[in-house]
């Protein structure tokens, strides 16, 4: 998610399709936000959670 044109909000998702399903979900129920979406393939820092689960810790833009 940008605002502003800064990352708020990113999350992990296992296939492109997964991502822009979501999108448009995102994007139908935040109707008339200046809230940007977009899926994007990038490298991460990766932190492994107490659950076993991971978490974005830094995104690596190249």
């Amino acid at each position: 998610m940008i605002i502003d044109h800064e990352i708020k909000e990113h999350r992990i998702q296992a296939t492109l399709s997964e991502c822009l399903k979501h999108k448009r979900v995102a994007e139908r129920t935040s109707k008339g936000k200046a809230v940007q979406y977009k899926c994007i393939k990038s490298k991460a820092e990766l932190e492994v959670n107490v659950d076993g689960s991971k978490t974005i810790k830094k995104l690596i833009l190249e």
